[in-house]
Parts: C-alpha cells; structure tokens; sequence
C-alpha cells in the first residue's frame, strides 16, 4: 500500500477445507472486506490530510502532510481473487497460469514492453550463476560494493559502476529474482541474493499460535 501503483492478486488457500459453495462466498467477502479496506484508508487519509491543513500553524507540518498526499497518490488495483488448493498440482498450474497472464497485461504492467540495456540482462545472469555457486553462502546475504567488485571481474562488465548496478537491482528487485531494501538505512548495503532465505526466516518467525509454542516452553 506504499508503493505506487500497485497490483495485487489475492490468493485463497486450503479450498480443500470448503465446500464449493463456501468458496464462492468466502471468496466473495474477501474482495467485498479489500473493496471497504482500501475506502477506508482514502477516507482516513483524507481525513488527517484536513486536519493538518486546517491546524492553526500549517507550516510545522508540510512534511507529514507530503508525506500523506504520497501516500494518497498510491493507487492499489486489486485482482479478482484465486482460490487454490495447495496439495492439488493443477491448482498450482491454474495459479501459475493466471499470473502469467496478468503480468504479460500492458495495461496493468506497462513496462512489460520496456526495451532493457544488454547489461540488464548480462548482471542478472551473473548474479543467478553466483547464487547458485557452491561458494555462496546459504543465506544469499552479500555486501552492496562488495557485490560490485565481484561483477566487475567479468570481463564484459568491468566498466559496470556502482549507479549503473543500483538501477539494475531496482529492476531485479522489481521482478522478485532478488530482494534489496535500499530504503532501510541498515539494509541498503545488504543484497539478498536468494530471496527464499527470507521466506524461511520469516516462516519460522510469524506462524500461526507462535505465542502459545513459546508459552509452551518451560
């Protein structure tokens, strides 16, 4: 909801635990509780954006209230909701089939057709054979420059710099093959170059009834 223009699929899991027609309507109370979720936050936004506005000394707030209109101007599309379930392969297959759908959409994607520089497409190929590299660690962490140093010993991109690899991060970044979170002040210097790291990181930090397994403990 921060980042502009964004398009989101909701996903739906465990439809081998409903009947068919508790999908279609847990399905239809999900998007209906998005639709109410997303008018609400603009109500709210607008809301404060007023209330700064019409404070007896508005100068001393300029930059919440910037902050706010930016936030405002993050438009959400929300896609029709998938339901899946998971032990199923063709469900996998139907998902996988709908995104590639969506994002081959120039509407909803319109760098889909962006023409990308040779060196795009010669850094993401470096950066995929060093991550599979046996000499990788296994949580995929790399330092920025460090990173840079390492691309720079491949002869055709021994010019590369380090502006020039920010940009190519960014769009590396955008299109999930690696994670760099270069608006955290202690994370801008760190790359992830194996993104799933993070997923087991997280998976074993936020699960379900994580407060009663460590209550559990003695």
């Amino acid at each position: 909801m921060r980042v502009p223009n964004s398009v989101v699929l909701p996903v739906g899991t465990h439809v081998d635990c409903c009947q068919e027609q508790e999908v279609a309507e847990k399905t239809h109370d999900i998007m209906v509780r998005i639709t109410a979720m997303l008018v609400e936050r603009k109500s709210n936004l607008a809301h404060f954006i007023d209330n700064l506005e019409g404070s007896e000394e508005p100068k001393f707030y300029v930059d919440q209230r910037e902050k706010l209109k930016e936030m405002e101007s993050c438009m959400l599309t929300i896609l029709n909701l998938v339901a899946v379930n998971c032990m199923d392969h063709g469900d996998i297959k139907k998902l996988e089939a709908t995104i590639l759908e969506h994002v081959k959409n120039e509407e909803l994607f319109p760098e889909v057709v962006r023409v990308l520089p040779p060196v795009y497409r010669q850094v993401e190929a470096a950066i995929v054979d060093m991550a599979q590299s046996e000499e990788m660690a296994g949580h995929g962490m790399m330092d920025l420059q460090y990173l840079l140093s390492k691309l720079s010993q491949h002869k055709h991109l021994a010019s590369l710099g380090r502006e020039l690899l920010q940009d190519v991060l960014r769009y590396l970044h955008r299109i999930g093959l690696i994670v760099w979170y270069e608006e955290i002040k202690h994370l801008e210097s760190t790359v992830f170059l194996q993104p799933t790291f993070l997923i087991s990181v997280f998976k074993l930090l936020v699960r379900h009834r994580l407060v009663q397994q460590l209550e559990s403990i003695s």
